[in-house]
């Protein structure tokens, strides 16, 4: 089955070139989330955050798995900034469409916590999913097209789920 993650976490070209790759995962699309304008741009996104769309076959990857590999990708203990961008856009969060996506990604953020990889503690917000715009064309598979571009993303840590 088909299902779908929406993850804020800096920009979102890096996020969708290193998410793209992994097994399970069956599409990606960069977008806008969780701000006050319907049908957001690049210009006008107030509020929003750049994130990405994840579709994944839940029988080859679940969606803890989605989130384990979200937090090896980006610094979650950083406020409203990934890299050189700051503000709001670029906060770390996640982007539930139902009580046990919330559940479930307030018990990652546990988990990773009490990990104790990150010295600072975990800001990652936990919001409702209340619709996804796609970004525009160029934003789309930007890394593909551009890969010399720029990117914050790396994968820093062995999965958390990996150990347990």
């Amino acid at each position: 089955m088909i299902k779908k993650a929406v993850l804020g976490g800096g920009c979102f070209w890096g996020m969708q070139e290193l998410f793209r790759k992994q097994p399970g995962i069956v599409g990606t699309r960069v977008g806008y989330t969780g701000g006050e304008n319907p049908d957001p741009t690049y210009e006008n996104h107030p509020g929003h955050a750049e994130a990405l769309e994840v579709e994944y076959d839940e029988r080859v990857i679940s969606y803890k798995e989605v989130l384990d590999f979200f937090f090896r990708i980006h610094d979650p203990t950083t406020l409203n900034r990934q890299g050189n961008d700051t503000g709001s856009s670029y906060r770390s969060a996640i982007f539930y469409e139902n009580e046990e996506e919330k559940k479930q990604a307030e018990e990652f953020i546990a988990i990773v916590n009490n990990s104790g990889r990150w010295k600072d503690p975990v800001v990652t917000a936990v919001e409702p999913l209340a619709g996804f715009y796609p970004a525009e064309c160029y934003h789309q598979d930007y890394l593909q097209k551009n890969p010399g571009g720029y990117t914050c993303h790396r994968i820093r840590f062995p999965g958390y789920m990996d150990e347990k």
